[in-house]
Order: structure tokens, then sequence, then C-alpha cells
């Protein structure tokens, strides 16, 4: 199970030079790809690079807001 559901807003908590991200930017969740034998769960995030999507631990992200969809 993962610990955050798809179109949550999160924000990063390390830099990620090889993007030329920063913490503190802010994304939302798009997929999320439950692991196992106590690998750490990931995620696809939008936002973070126009028009394109990144792919984070768990441990990177923490939870801004969960968006309700109608």
């Amino acid at each position: 199970m993962t610990k955050f559901p798809l179109f949550a807003q999160v924000v990063l908590q390390v830099d990620l030079p090889e993007y030329g991200l920063q913490k503190g930017v802010e994304g939302v969740i798009v997929e999320s790809y439950p692991m196992t034998d106590g690998q750490e769960n990931g995620y696809s995030v939008e936002g973070l690079i126009p028009q394109d999507t990144v792919e984070l631990k768990e441990s990177q992200i923490e939870l801004v807001a969960v968006m309700q969809i109608q």
C-alpha cells in the first residue's frame, strides 16, 4: 500500500540537481508504484518540470494536500 493517494499535492523534500530541482518545489502525484520486499514505494509527479513527470521515492516527498475530484 502506498502512503500518498493519486492526485495528492506534494512537496519535494530533497534537492535533485540532476533535474535542476530544489527542495520545496510542489507537484501532483499522477501514478503510484507499490513495492514489495522492503523496497520503497515510488511515484510519478507532475508539475515539478513543465510538461514532464519525475519518478520519486516516497522518502523524497511530503504531503501538502489531497485534491477532491468530483
